[in-house]
């Protein structure tokens, strides 16, 4: 068994019980009366845990009544916090000494979210990505690779959430050789992008299946360089995977479509759609949204999804845009069992994906407004700007 698939276990298993059992669930598209039913237990502990532990929390909870008009499920509380109320509040549930792990959400500078996880926490996210690769296959642990990450070479001082993420992955199978595209530098990060071509063509040639993860912009980056110095196409070796995530967040200009990226990709080195997916998640929430053969985001068994209206936050019918809230009360460590993100996103039916999955999926439009706040991929584009 992969070790991200063994048991975890909740800080106190009478309190938490419904949580646990909910975490514990081993289907990540499990749908029907009994997970909701469950989902709601949970998510009544989860307010209970953090308003016991939390004075911001508690007084939060008091001004949503437990008569409210459910937003996503029956009997659901769910008091909203701005995922932009982490970059300037640390609020822990725990106390400190049960700090297992702290990541920021953003770059060297700018505001970043600064999110606290106990161990229960973090395991039960992670045991939740391990999930759904499970689910697709991708847990190949007698099948070595080679992986190219296009994120953060880790420093010794770095907590970035993206740096974290991409390097869990690389857990899922076993690495012969790892190229980061984001170089550390001693002083900061700088973006090889020949480095990276240069990876490509050899581990091509070695014919292991290549693995590359990360920020979807610098990919593309890569792809059009190897056309501008009229480099062949590369056919990476069957079993290839990419997987990316963080968006393309400030650097909109040479933002391409989904389904043109996608086929460039396939073009230029040979890996089929269905084994290109994007992701969502961030560090204020970290459910792991994953796509689909069909390139949906379904939302897992752990969590629920809603659209808010951006002038008032009211709950949104699918397919109408606004702010993307997520709900999950997997999260013991801080009170963002309930979060409302600052995404411009769509809810839609199950029926209208067309995948054999029966959860709803969402579509994330770009960000909301225009903010100083900065996440990973701003910094990770700005080093784009500045370096190719």
């Amino acid at each position: 068994m992969n070790p991200h698939l063994a048991p975890v276990h909740v800080p106190h298993a009478q309190t938490l019980a419904h949580v646990q059992r909910l975490c514990d669930l081993s289907e990540p598209y499990a749908h029907g009366p009994a997970a909701d039913a469950l989902f709601a237990a949970a998510m009544a502990e989860s307010n209970d845990w953090h308003a016991a532990r939390s004075p911001f929390f508690r007084s939060l909870l008091a001004d949503v009544p437990e008569a409210a008009a459910p937003t996503v499920g029956a009997g659901i509380r769910t008091p909203l916090v701005h995922a932009t109320f982490f970059k300037r509040h640390e609020v822990l549930s725990i106390p400190r000494e049960d700090v297992f792990l702290h990541l920021t959400s953003s770059g060297t500078t700018g505001q970043k979210s600064q999110m606290f996880f106990d161990e229960w926490t973090i395991r039960s996210a992670q045991r939740m990505v391990a999930r759904i690769f499970d689910h697709y296959g991708w847990i190949t642990p007698d099948q070595p690779v080679n992986y190219l990450l296009y994120s953060y070479e880790p420093a010794p001082s770095m907590k970035l959430g993206t740096s974290f993420t991409d390097n869990y992955l690389c857990d899922f199978a076993p690495a012969k050789d790892v190229t980061h595209a984001l170089r550390h530098t001693g002083d900061g990060h700088e973006f090889d992008v020949h480095g990276c071509v240069s990876a490509l063509r050899r581990y091509a040639e070695e014919g292991l299946p290549v693995r590359i993860l990360g920020f979807p912009a610098f990919l593309h980056f890569t792809l059009e360089r190897m056309r501008a110095q009229g480099t062949p196409p590369i056919q990476l070796p069957a079993g290839s995977l990419v997987v990316l995530g963080g968006g393309w967040k400030g650097h909109a200009d040479q933002r391409i479509g989904k389904a043109e990226f996608y086929a460039q990709v396939t073009e230029l080195l040979g890996v089929e759609p269905e084994r290109i997916r994007d992701t969502f998640g961030s560090v204020e929430h970290c459910v792991p949204y994953i796509e689909c053969a069909r390139h949906r985001l379904h939302v897992p068994v752990w969590s629920r999804a809603a659209v808010r209206d951006t002038r008032t936050l009211r709950p949104l019918p699918y397919g109408e845009r606004g702010f993307l809230h997520l709900v999950s009360p997997y999260i013991t460590s801080v009170p963002a069992q309930s979060v409302v993100m600052g995404d411009l996103a769509s809810l839609h039916p199950a029926e209208e994906c067309g995948c054999p999955l029966p959860t709803p999926w969402f579509t994330i439009h770009g960000r909301a407004g225009v903010s100083r706040n900065r996440s990973c991929a701003v910094a990770a584009a700005e080093l784009l700007k500045g370096r190719a």
